[in-house]
């Protein structure tokens, strides 16, 4: 099973800027979308190039605003739209059963808007926390994928010492990313890739990609039960078309 996740910055804007044929190339079994902005029935014309997919969106009330979406080929069940009220109204997450795999698609907060956005990123973060380790009590095996909107170590961002106190590089943000791995999550991309200077989203101010300044924010973050069935992980930063670039996992059967 292949998985791709990107942060599309819009997904209109991203479809005028390569989404169908950067996607097509990779032909994954499933895909998932963050930051789409979009309301029923705005989806491009385009997309239909992807009819192959069942497709399953969450969007925000605001318009123009966040929104989730999740396509696959393999048959989706127990679909969820979001694992609280609070959160909800964003349209941030997505949960689906993908075979003996729960899929949840996420969103993150963005913190740095002040001490009640922080708030409500860290408290994202808890409850999550708490839904994927009932979801194991239950059995299940987990993959959380998404812009996670952090970096988690001095590796995963080019100027760590100037963000430390900015919203995204946190101390108190980058130990949420270590409770997960502590509670028994991996995360893939460090599997294959050890090296700093891999990151996946870059300011759009001029020649900051072009520079590598970046950030690694988005993740595929899989149970412990899950390593042996993981055969490859990357970031895919030569996919253009948003601030961000697409990550991937795959997973045998």
């Amino acid at each position: 099973m292949k998985l791709v996740s990107w942060n599309v910055n819009g997904i209109r804007a991203c479809v005028k800027k390569g989404f169908v044929e950067a996607m097509q190339a990779f032909d994954a079994d499933v895909i998932c979308l963050q930051e789409t902005r979009v309301q029923p029935g705005q989806e491009p014309a385009e997309l239909e190039a992807f009819s192959d997919y069942e497709m399953v969106w969450h969007n925000a009330q605001k318009k123009g605003y966040s929104g989730v979406a999740i396509w696959s080929r393999l048959p989706m069940t127990n679909v969820r739209y979001d694992f609280s009220d609070k959160y909800g109204v964003e349209g941030r997450t997505l949960l689906v059963d993908i075979g003996d795999v729960t899929l949840v698609n996420g969103y993150f907060p963005n913190g740095g808007k002040g001490p009640e956005r922080l708030q409500y990123k860290l408290d994202y973060y808890a409850d999550l926390l708490a839904c994927v380790c009932k979801l194991r009590a239950a059995g299940r095996k987990v993959v959380i994928t998404g812009d996670l909107n952090t970096s988690h170590l001095e590796i995963d961002i080019a100027r760590p010492k100037q963000n430390r106190k900015k919203s995204g590089f946190m101390p108190i943000e980058c130990d949420w990313i270590t409770r997960f791995l502590d509670a028994g999550f991996v995360d893939t991309f460090r599997m294959f890739d050890t090296f700093p200077a891999r990151y996946t989203w870059w300011s759009t101010r001029w020649g900051i990609r072009e520079k590598n300044i970046g950030w690694r924010l988005d993740y595929f973050l899989a149970t412990e039960d899950l390593r042996d069935r993981i055969t490859g992980a990357d970031i895919h930063s030569d996919v253009m078309g948003s601030d961000h670039c697409p990550v991937s996992l795959e997973l045998s059967a």
